[in-house]
């Protein structure tokens, strides 16, 4: 049994994400830590220096960016590591991804060594949490969204999560496999993705939105907001985009080599736009002009099935967009029957036939908007944060 501990008023949020970059993971994680320093903790964000480093746009600093308010704000620190994995082609980037990762991993860990008898360290990093605990550092809590498959990763797992204060699982499923790998369960919370109050809180009505974006007033439209990998299904969406064809498809996002490739899929198609990244401070624009939304992810991998916590989930919960998601796991652990329509993934179809029975049924999309607006409090990171930072006080004075 540990002593407790006098719980810091520091903490360090260790992700191994460029900042800023076109992914959601940093988007989750600059928004998390400003969410942090909101509850009331001195906060410092450790991030990948990273060869590559994303312009802002014109007049925009960082939290501008993320949507982040006012107020009290994480300090910054870039952190080096390995990073040659761009100067490959894609079939050979996995050794240096990983030796990019474990010394982002060793590097923050040294970097945090010399105060972590007196900081909460909030790693999102394994390799990172588990050099610390070795090390002796007392405050460690792991964040995980997935559970790694080798052996060895898994050993350094089981390590990290015995000698943490706390492992928190992005998704039930998370929780489900951590519990299934040897994980006490009593060491588990799970705490999904969210979204920036301030980022909705004047959303623009669908008219300004439409006008905004070019979009025509009258289309009935379906949004798509987020990354283009493969495991993410955009490609069923694009398929059940040529059943609809009196329906207008607008997906924003992804990376451009994804954008190239899905555009390539549709071959011009004229009731589907296709915009590539956007800032994130024009998704609600997007969300704000579309009548539904899809969540269209694989069955497969795990990720995808049973491990993430989308971002666009929340954050048309935030404006109270009704979905049409994949029959998933990881969905369902987010929505209830009644707050998204669920189909079977992978058959565009079924989507198809999906959303055009819910375009034409206004009143179950309202009853599916109120719904979701009606929990929308609870899924903001400010929520999200406090509520882990009252878990982690618990855990700091369990004996």
């Amino acid at each position: 049994m540990s002593a407790a501990v006098e719980f810091p008023a520091r903490l360090a949020l260790v992700a191994n994400t460029r900042v800023p970059s076109e992914r959601a993971q940093a988007l989750q994680v600059v928004q998390m830590a400003s969410a942090f320093a909101r509850a009331g903790l001195e906060v410092e964000l450790l991030h990948a220096r990273r060869r590559r480093e994303l312009a802002l746009p014109a007049g925009s600093d960082l939290w501008q960016h993320y949507g982040i308010p006012a107020g009290a704000r994480p300090t910054l620190r870039a952190i080096r590591c390995w990073d040659w994995i761009e100067r490959v082609p894609v079939a050979l980037q996995y050794v240096p991804a990983r030796l990019q990762e474990l010394s982002f991993s060793r590097n923050a860990a040294r970097a945090l060594l010399p105060e972590a008898a007196r900081t909460l360290i909030y790693a999102r990093e394994l390799e990172c949490a588990l050099r610390l605990l070795r090390a002796g550092a007392p405050h460690v809590y792991l964040e995980l969204h997935r559970v790694p498959g080798g052996r060895t990763r898994r050993r350094w797992l089981l390590e990290a999560a015995a000698g943490a204060r706390g492992v928190v699982a992005i998704s039930g499923g998370v929780r489900e496999d951590l519990v299934a790998a040897g994980v006490d369960a009593r060491r588990i919370r799970v705490e999904h993705d969210g979204f920036e109050a301030a980022r909705f809180a004047n959303p623009p009505s669908r008219a300004a939105a439409r006008a905004a974006l070019s979009l025509p007033q009258q289309a009935a439209l379906v949004v798509y907001t987020g990354g283009l990998l493969e495991w993410k299904g955009v490609d069923v969406l694009v398929d059940a985009a040529r059943e609809l064809g009196d329906v207008l498809f607008v997906i924003a996002g992804g990376m451009g080599a994804d954008v190239e490739r899905l555009r390539a899929r549709a071959g011009g198609m004229p009731n589907l736009r296709i915009e590539g990244f956007q800032a994130p401070e024009r998704v609600p624009l997007y969300l704000a002009a579309g009548d539904l939304a899809v969540v269209p992810n694989r069955a497969r991998p795990a990720i995808s099935a049973r491990y993430t916590s989308p971002l666009k989930l929340f954050e048309c919960m935030a404006l109270g967009l009704p979905m049409v998601v994949s029959d998933l796991p990881a969905l369902r652990d987010c929505l209830a029957e009644q707050e998204a329509r669920f189909v079977p993934a992978e058959d565009a179809r079924a989507l198809a036939a999906a959303l055009r029975e819910l375009l034409a049924d206004a009143p179950a999309r309202e009853r599916m908007r109120a719904r979701l607006l009606a929990r929308a409090a609870e899924h903001t990171w400010d929520a999200r944060a406090a509520r882990l930072v009252r878990w982690m006080r618990e855990r700091a004075s369990a004996t």
